[in-house]
């Protein structure tokens, strides 16, 4: 095995390494119970990380045993995958850029308007026919559940930094006016013509304020905050990925020198 294949081989060891935070983060996505309950947005990450593992193992074996045909595929694939990994970077930057959290007086965690996200983020997962599948996996969860383990009295409660999610769909809005009784559980609001969704909150279990548009919100802010996460590892992934691609490159031309050399010194030439 050459030098050049030799640095080949060393740098796809990097990139397989580069891989597990991407797999990584795509498990820890996948595992959130709001992702769970949007399966569009479990997969995209983990995929992108196993392909990057497989192409990095193959990049490795080509170059560890001199595979010409094997390290041009990786070289393409791995090209590919990277157009791919910065074309979901920029997307998922541009969609989860616009927030619609809003302070509360009073109370220690945001509230959130549907509206203050962008279209696409919004009418992906928030669409009447989106909606009716991803309701009763949030009502099945123990997102609201967890909040009556958690605080007991008023004051803690409102001094809490809940969840996006939950704060949209576990609670009713604090402009409705509802007294606190427990974290799931509100009664006679001083304001119901305030918002649309002062009617719809339920202190039933199963329905709380899964119909609200302040829960569909939640939902969205959930899922922001997550994939802003994701993104500084994605971030750090790629640009390490480059670096290696582009002296992988440089690598494959100087391997692909020194066997022209080799064999004109064998008389093949």
């Amino acid at each position: 095995m050459g030098v050049s294949n030799n640095i080949t081989a060393v740098l796809n060891f990097v990139a397989i390494i580069c891989s597990i935070p991407i797999i990584a983060s795509g498990i820890w996505l996948a595992s959130k119970p709001d992702n769970e309950c949007v399966a569009n947005f479990r997969w995209p990450i983990l995929i992108m990380g196993l392909l990057i593992l497989l192409v990095s193992l193959a990049g490795f074996v080509g170059a560890y045993w001199n595979k010409q045909g094997l390290l041009a595929l990786y070289l393409f694939s791995m090209a590919l995958l990277i157009a791919l990994l910065l074309i979901l970077l920029v997307f998922a930057f541009v969609v989860t850029r616009p927030d619609g959290a809003y302070d509360v007086p009073g109370r220690a965690y945001k509230e959130y308007n549907l509206r203050g996200f962008s279209s696409w983020f919004r009418n992906r997962v928030t669409g009447s026919a989106s909606w009716h599948k991803i309701r009763p996996c949030l009502a099945a969860s123990d997102v609201c559940t967890k909040l009556t383990l958690n605080y007991i009295t008023a004051d803690q409660f409102f001094a809490s930094h809940i969840s996006p999610l939950q704060s949209g769909c576990c609670k009713p809005p604090t402009v409705c006016g509802y007294s606190f009784v427990s974290p799931v559980l509100w009664t006679n609001p001083v304001n119901p013509t305030a918002d649309p969704d002062c009617y719809s909150w339920n202190n039933d279990q199963n329905q709380l304020c899964y119909d609200c548009n302040a829960c569909k919100a939640g939902l969205l802010g959930n899922l922001r905050k997550e994939w802003r996460k994701a993104n500084i590892i994605l971030i750090v992934a790629v640009v390490v990925l480059i670096w290696v691609y582009v002296i992988a490159c440089s690598a494959f031309r100087n391997a692909q020198t020194e066997d022209l050399f080799t064999r004109y010194k064998q008389g093949w030439v």
